[in-house]
């Protein structure tokens, strides 16, 4: 899956830019690196939101355990890569069918935390329990939302395009030929909000999250990891 926003969503995040400054390397553009995508997955299925948002996703190569699903509604759009082990739970404590799967239950858990103020986000995703990480866009208040489960099964990674435009994609071959070294892993049990103004983890929302330059020798520039004392995540 992949999702390309431009700066009028999210700002490049600095320590992406800063990793991309000590090791220059090439580059391609947002449109490129969708392009490229399309290419590489010849069944691949692309949304454009407006002039600033991008997604695409396929199910080739698709694992059978971490499925990918793509849905909007009321604005909101989500791609969803993984599988939900407390889905059924999750169903009733949203008052859900029974017919909702994976990406509608991620869509009506934002609507949720977006309508029912001041509901911690951190409390949406870690309410969470399997093997997945997702992409939320929501049109109608350009809010981004991003999460990888707490063991980091499902890879997902983040970089910055020649233009600028930030990347998400759970293909890091893909990203590393688009953002060069402005790339990482996504740090697992966080979330991106700019609601809340970025990079959190939503099992201890109160710790800091730092990013430690990469040796040159990988393909990352960096790597972002939680700080301070673990507790215990919600039930």
């Amino acid at each position: 899956m992949l999702g390309v926003f431009s700066s009028s969503i999210v700002s490049p995040p600095d320590e992406l830019v800063a990793a991309g400054s000590r090791t220059p390397s090439p580059k391609m553009t947002a449109a490129a690196l969708r392009k490229r995508f399309e290419e590489k997955n010849p069944s691949a299925v692309s949304v454009e939101v407006g002039e600033h948002v991008q997604l695409a996703y396929t199910h080739h190569n698709e694992s059978p355990f971490q499925p990918r699903s793509f849905a909007v509604k009321d604005e909101v759009f989500c791609l969803f890569e993984g599988a939900l082990d407390n889905l059924g739970n999750l169903r009733q404590q949203y008052g859900l069918a029974k017919s909702v799967n994976e990406v509608l239950l991620v869509i009506e858990a934002y609507k949720a935390l977006r309508d029912r103020a001041p509901y911690p986000a951190n409390h949406v995703v870690g309410h969470l329990s399997g093997s997945f990480a997702f992409i939320v866009f929501d049109k109608s208040t350009s809010t981004l939302f991003v999460a990888s489960d707490q063991y980091g099964k499902v890879p997902l990674y983040w970089g910055i395009t020649a233009d600028g435009y930030v990347a998400f994609a759970d293909d890091a071959e893909l990203l590393n030929g688009a953002c060069g070294k402005s790339l990482a892993s996504f740090p697992q049990g966080c979330f991106y909000s700019t609601a809340v103004g970025g990079l959190m983890c939503y099992e201890n929302p109160k710790n800091k999250i730092t990013a430690v330059p990469a040796n040159e020798e990988e393909i990352w520039g960096a790597t972002f990891k939680v700080e301070g004392p673990v507790v215990a995540a919600r039930q």
